[in-house]
């Protein structure tokens, strides 16, 4: 499929995985887990971040700004009718954001890789590892569409 993706994220061949579009440094994956494809997001003081968040990297910050967005917590990856969910990853040892995955209708999630590309992933364990750490949280809305 893609060896450079598959050298920064091993477990994406083990899990199995599609491209779903090019490289782009447009936006990123937190910007792609709410349907932005227009900027990047990173509460840094030079990305765009929503005005009424703390700018500040943590999950706290990141829990407020889906909460804007009508996300709640809830304690599962597992599709739900009728929901859309994300995961929010963390580094183990810091416990700062890493990355953010959106699930699909079908159960499989979709990340943007930075500035590299947009995938579908079978599991959450396609892109966990030494770059995004691990699912910390995982929040829920009713599906938009």
């Amino acid at each position: 499929m893609d060896q450079v993706l598959e050298n920064i994220f091993p477990n994406l061949a083990l899990n199995g995985y599609e491209l779903t579009s090019p490289e782009t440094p447009f936006y990123n994956c937190i910007a792609w887990s709410v349907g932005d494809n227009t900027k990047w997001w990173w509460p840094d003081g030079i990305n765009y971040w929503p005005d009424n968040i703390p700018c500040v990297a943590t999950v706290e910050s990141f829990r407020l700004m889906y909460e804007s967005f009508d996300f709640v917590v809830c304690d599962n990856f597992e599709i739900e009718a009728g929901f859309e969910k994300i995961a929010l990853y963390v580094n183990p040892l810091t416990k700062q954001p890493t990355h953010a995955s959106r699930q699909l209708s079908d159960g499989k999630w979709t990340s943007k890789l930075g500035r590299l590309k947009d995938i579908s992933h079978n599991t959450l364990g396609g892109v966990e590892g030494a770059v995004y750490g691990v699912p910390f949280i995982f929040m829920k809305r009713p599906n938009i569409v």
